[in-house]
């Protein structure tokens, strides 16, 4: 096994389809891998969201585990670290923060509207003009609009958002189907690299970064792009494991 190579992988669209568990395929291909180099999870959301979709026992399944964005770090199943957002930017400014997102979606005209318009992260804000509580088929449809129709909901709040706050430094970043983050700058997926190299970790000589969101916007994008990774730009879980059987397992 080479410890000096460490293979990094988004959740949603590169090891799962979106908000769905991996299937046992992934897992059969993930344990295969993982003879061969070291492997690791970078997503943004919580280890409860990581729990549904990659098992109860997702922390051994890897050698590193990131759930949001690696402001919880993982090594062999043992948290390293914890950062958060409301020491970050403190009370007042998220009050102010949130307080425009709500004036802003309570006047925004989509064709429906749910609930948990905010959902308040240890590392972020997720943001939903929707709501998150709508059903699959409203999260296609609002996801087929905003992007697919050129609706650009998200992004125009996006743009709202960084002009009304330019000064908080934060980084919005538009994922899934029916929501965007936001965050402290630096605080994208490239957060996590800092556990991959000292004085955390001495050995990584090459990291390899899988997701599909490798886009300008995308919220793989600034991991993707990052001059500590080989980037690889994936379509599908079958896609990931075709690059990497390619990559590491012929």
């Amino acid at each position: 096994k080479r410890t000096d190579v460490i293979c990094l992988f988004d959740v949603d669209g590169t090891l799962t389809v979106p908000r769905k568990p991996a299937e046992a395929a992934t897992y059969e291909f993930l344990a295969k891998l993982r003879e061969k180099v070291l492997t690791g999870v970078v997503g943004g959301s919580d280890l409860c969201k990581q729990h549904e979709q990659l098992g109860a026992d997702c922390l051994d399944k890897f050698d590193f585990f990131f759930p949001e964005n690696g402001l919880a770090a993982y090594k062999a199943g043992q948290l390293i670290k914890k950062t958060s957002i409301k020491e970050h930017l403190g009370d007042e400014k998220l009050k102010k923060l949130i307080n425009f997102i709500l004036h802003y979606i309570a006047d925004l005209d989509i064709p429906i509207k749910r609930g948990t318009f905010i959902e308040f992260r240890n590392g972020m804000l997720n943001c939903s003009p929707i709501g998150r509580n709508c059903s699959q088929a409203e999260r296609d449809e609002f996801e087929e609009l905003d992007i697919h129709q050129g609706k650009g909901w998200r992004k125009a709040m996006v743009e709202a958002l960084k002009k009304e706050f330019a000064e908080y430094d934060l980084t919005f970043s538009i994922g899934g189907q029916i929501s965007f983050d936001i965050f402290p700058k630096g605080w994208d997926k490239t957060f996590a690299l800092q556990y991959l190299e000292p004085p955390y970790e001495e050995g990584i000589k090459e990291v390899h970064f899988f997701g599909d969101k490798t886009y300008e916007g995308g919220n793989d994008f600034e991991i993707f792009t990052s001059p500590k990774t080989i980037g690889h730009s994936v379509t599908s879980p079958a896609d990931t494991i075709a690059i990497c059987t390619e990559l590491f397992l012929k």
